[in-house]
């Protein structure tokens, strides 16, 4: 898949669009009551621990409501934080600030809490397997997401649908012969990758010797997916995925399948805790 890499101008493009959704279209009514002269320092500062992300995207939120206002960073992108830290100091116009502090915030906490719960994976199955995000992403928010589960350490997977063959359940559902669906992807992969997804080992069966990358068992117990593991040793590229959650991800590493596949990092993710405070 291509390389996931955030551009100044497309952070400043993200943060105009949420702007421009904040803002439409009378502004911020309430904090036109304060003085526009008030210059002030606000912390942004963390109330858990985790890790920290998106600290571009608040910069640059106010950078684009006012250029004078000072965003002096205190922590580093990706860095493990604690409750009570201080990710950055701002100081400005306040007025200003406040009308930027809910677009800065949803930004961080959201990128934030997706590399805080893929950290948590990563932690659980070591190093021998990798945990990726899945194409389960809020729309329009790709980009983002699969931007913050590589800062908690996490892999990402195909980006979209023409990155690699996924042949899922409904498309071999779709056929008598599912095989036939793999081999036309050999026929057809052109440099692409091609990953099949098996629910038993019956399925697996069939293919096992077709000539593609990566085997995806799908919603298999510790034990079925080390047999099938055993079965695809030194053929194919082994994931699982299905019902993966932090209490069983660790019994699935174990059985040295390559790689899990998360919907959870990004599809239902818990925001990070941050606030502004004067």
């Amino acid at each position: 898949m291509p390389k996931i890499q955030l551009s100044k101008n497309f952070i400043r493009s993200t943060c105009k669009l949420a702007l421009n959704e904040d803002l439409y279209p009378s502004g911020d009514i309430t904090t036109t009551l304060l003085n526009n002269n008030s210059i002030l320092k606000v912390k942004l500062i963390s109330n858990e621990k985790g890790i920290i992300g998106g600290i571009e995207f608040a910069k640059q939120t106010f950078n684009l409501l006012d250029r004078n206002i000072k965003f002096n960073i205190k922590k580093k992108e990706g860095s493990k934080i604690t409750k009570g830290s201080v990710i950055a100091v701002i100081e400005g116009k306040i007025k200003n600030i406040l009308i930027g502090e809910r677009v800065a915030l949803n930004f961080l906490s959201h990128i934030s809490g997706i590399a805080t719960k893929t950290n948590k994976f990563v932690k659980k199955v070591g190093m021998k397997t990798k945990i990726c995000c899945t194409r389960k992403t809020i729309p329009n928010l790709r980009v983002i997401q699969k931007y913050a589960v590589k800062l908690g350490g996490g892999t990402n997977h195909r980006f979209n649908l023409s990155d690699e063959f996924l042949i899922k359940d409904n498309h071999l559902a779709s056929s008598k012969k599912f095989e036939e669906i793999v081999k036309k992807a050999i026929k057809n992969k052109k440099k692409r990758k091609i990953t099949v997804e098996v629910d038993t080992l019956k399925q697996f069966k069939k293919i096992n010797g077709l000539n593609f990358n990566t085997v995806l068992f799908d919603n298999m117990s510790p034990k079925t997916l080390r047999m099938a593991i055993k079965s695809a040793k030194g053929k194919y590229e082994t994931e699982a995925s299905g019902g993966i959650t932090l209490k069983n991800v660790k019994k699935l590493a174990a059985t040295n399948v390559d790689r899990i596949s998360v919907g959870e990092l990004t599809h239902s993710i818990q925001a990070l805790d941050l606030k502004l405070e004067i």
